[in-house]
């Protein structure tokens, strides 16, 4: 295995604290009356939605993670002079307002709190748990504007609201304390691919710019080898369901209560696969030309781990089916050929758009922990 950068070592030492026993043991009340000596006097602990022992501290303060609050965006022309192509972005799209947020930014603060089209959303990525999701910002008519608590709860990330300083779980948008325990953001479709996918599908789009006001190395990976074959996470004492590797990649569909998980792996060799969840008909696209971010020093040289889209098969009264062809997707019933955002590039479906299905990137021992329900395709 490559050498670990240094950040995972203090990840190491928090987690030897972490899980001493005197910490494991500690009540709920002592833990409370701990954080509110400290950063959080003003969230409402009398709400509690979650055991509060599952949560731990991921090192820096809150906030000691920043994140960006008054993003500033380029064109495609002026981010390709630094932006390799296969560098993986989360891509929203608006009203035709599309943007691009290279994970090589969003590494180094997790948390983008934006305005796309007049819609208040937050971009986030969890780089322990691989997690690259966007939300609403709205909750019960407010604007909410979302930062790092310096938490982690199985591994994935705590964020906190400034508006009531509750806090939130990442992977599954829910409040987990405060004002806000049981509620939950609003998931909007965002697929995480490589940036040509989205120069090519959005040539007037922007792009989020290192001009964040932080000095960051951007470009490099503070996690290195973190998502190496056979590695462990860090800061998550659960158990690790048997089903699949821990840090294998998977992308995880919800409908109507019911969850599934798709194996990269085995979507890299069939690069299609048409499924049914709770009734609804669904297709599922890989493409291989996304790096990691999570591999080398340099993200731009780490390794292709490919790039998902996931839509519903039928359109306008149509079901339709898919194979993998060269450069992209083809229907049967017409021929047209798809990009992996579900666009018709090329014949007689020209211009039409499939509809997306909201979906998530993460790594298996991360997404079984919240969704232990989840089934799992096998490939059959």
């Amino acid at each position: 295995m490559k050498p670990i950068c240094s950040i995972l070592g203090v990840l190491a030492c928090v987690w030897a604290l972490a899980v001493s026993p005197a910490l494991a043991q500690q009540s709920a009340q002592a833990r409370i009356d701990l954080w509110k000596m400290g950063e959080w006097k003003n969230t409402d602990f009398s709400k509690v939605a979650i055991d509060l022992r599952e949560i731990v501290s991921g090192g820096p303060p809150r906030d000691g993670i920043p994140p960006i609050d008054r993003p500033s965006f380029e064109t495609v022309d002026e981010a390709s002079g630094w932006l390799d192509p296969t560098e993986p972005v989360i891509v929203y799209e608006e009203q035709g307002d599309a943007r691009a947020y290279p994970l090589q930014i969003l590494i180094w603060h997790e948390i983008v709190n934006d305005v796309v089209a007049g819609r208040p959303v937050v971009v986030t990525f969890c780089p322990l748990c691989n997690s690259a999701l966007v939300f609403d910002r709205r909750v019960d008519g407010e604007v909410l504007d979302f930062g790092t608590t310096g938490k982690v709860r199985h591994s994935d990330l705590v964020m906190w609201d400034r508006q009531t300083e509750s806090w939130w779980q990442q992977l599954t948008g829910e409040g987990i304390v405060g004002t806000h325990a049981g509620k939950k953001l609003t998931f909007l479709s965002a697929p995480l691919v490589a940036y040509e996918t989205f120069r090519r599908a959005f040539p007037e789009g922007q792009v989020l710019s290192k001009d964040t006001g932080f000095a960051r190395p951007y470009g490099n990976n503070p996690y290195v080898a973190y998502d190496a074959p056979g590695g462990r996470p860090f800061l998550y004492r659960g158990e690790i369901d048997p089903r699949l590797a821990p840090m294998e990649r998977v992308v995880t569909v919800e409908s109507g209560g019911w969850a599934r998980a798709y194996p990269y792996a085995l979507l890299a060799k069939e690069g299609v696969v048409q499924d049914s969840l709770n009734g609804s008909e669904l297709v599922v696209f890989h493409q291989p030309g996304a790096r990691s971010a999570l591999d080398r020093s340099q993200i731009a040289a780490s390794r292709d781990v490919g790039a998902v889209g996931v839509f519903r098969r039928e359109l306008e009264g149509r079901m339709l089916s898919f194979r993998r062809v060269e450069g992209g997707f083809e229907d049967r019933e017409t021929g047209s050929r798809w990009n992996l955002l579900g666009r018709a590039v090329a014949g007689p479906l020209q211009g039409k758009r499939l509809e997306p299905i909201v979906h998530a990137n993460h790594f298996a021992f991360a997404w079984f922990a919240f969704r232990p329900d989840s089934t799992l395709w096998d490939g059959s």
